[in-house]
């Protein structure tokens, strides 16, 4: 055999080596949502998992596993912090005794761009890290608040605020402080249990963002919207911290990349559902209900102040970062 011969033979016996050697592994991430599939949200979350699977093609996927049918949406934070699950899509405020700093976020003044560009992003992915082992990605579908809304007509108090005395009115973590401002007589359950607490008349009130109602088909029972909305969604991607780690810096790049870009898309996708939703509701009958100008700022100052004084008191004296907190969402 040649030279020539010799050296084409070594070159083919690397190459068929190389072929026969094993393939770079995808790094897999498993992912849990706390809301249905049917739900906006949800939808949102999972188009942006396809965004991250098509650009991470070969290097980094998410496998979603469904949502509260697999894990009960109360359960959810718990199975990612310990590992069950790698992420998941969830309200901070289902584990705001964990990380009592998600309630900037829920009466924030800034938007989550905002809140990216001036070091708020940042301070509260710290939170997360240090006190329940979980990566704060982003706050995505931002820029939506909340409503009460009612079976029967709203009534207001002698300062104009309104009056919820009687009213048996379903609760959740996020707004469960305002509510005991305003004296609500409260039932907490998980959204997916609200159309049959409605329908039997264990609730005859709900609060809810500005959109997704009739998706909810709450709007059958509801047919009141108090105005002005307050506090804001604190929908978060969080993963796992080790599972974090884990990652090679490639997928990291793919995900948080794709998750900052979701924060501002899913914004602007959120204002026209707000819009497209008003309209809908009206056509369907359902009243919007105002406070007076002075009454609706006392309504929505109780709110915001029953948001920070929660947080204050879960942080235990940590005065520096509720400052910090406080000027870089509440806009001081």
């Amino acid at each position: 055999m040649g030279l020539i011969q010799k050296f084409a033979a070594i070159a083919t016996a690397i190459g068929t080596v190389i072929a026969a050697g094993p393939a770079f592994a995808v790094d897999k991430i498993t992912a849990v949502h706390a809301f249905p599939p049917f739900l906006v949200y949800t939808q949102s979350f999972l188009s942006m998992v396809e965004e991250i699977n098509k650009r991470g093609e070969g290097v980094v996927e998410i496998e979603v596993r469904g949502g509260p049918e697999a894990i009960g949406m109360f359960q959810q934070p718990a199975a990612v912090r310990d590992g069950v699950v790698d992420m998941v899509h969830i309200p901070g405020s289902f584990y705001g005794k964990n990380v009592p700093e998600i309630d900037a976020m829920v009466a924030s003044r800034v938007t989550p761009m905002e809140a990216r560009a001036n070091g708020g992003a940042e301070l509260m992915d710290k939170a997360h890290q240090k006190r329940f082992n979980v990566k704060h990605l982003g706050w995505v579908d931002g820029g939506v608040q909340f409503h009460i809304y009612m079976k029967d007509e709203p009534k207001f108090n002698e300062d104009g605020i309104l009056d919820l005395t009687g009213v048996k009115l379903r609760d959740n973590p996020i707004y469960h402080a305002f509510f005991e401002a305003l004296n609500a007589t409260t039932a907490s359950m998980p959204a997916t249990e609200v159309y049959a607490a409605l329908e039997k008349g264990v609730v005859d009130s709900a609060a809810w963002t500005s959109i997704g109602l009739m998706q909810l088909k709450w709007d059958q029972f509801l047919k009141y919207r108090v105005d002005p909305q307050f506090y804001n969604t604190d929908l978060g991607i969080i993963v796992n911290l080790d599972s974090w780690n884990n990652l090679s810096p490639e997928s990291q790049k793919i995900i948080q990349d794709v998750v900052i870009e979701w924060e501002g898309k899913s914004y602007e996708a959120r204002e026209q559902d707000r819009i497209n939703d008003a309209a809908e509701l009206q056509k369907r009958g359902v009243e919007f209900v105002a406070h007076s100008p002075e009454g609706g700022a006392a309504y929505v100052k109780l709110a915001e102040d029953a948001a920070w004084d929660r947080m204050k008191g879960r942080m235990e004296g940590d005065e520096e970062t509720y400052n910090q907190l406080r000027k870089l969402y509440g806009a001081e």
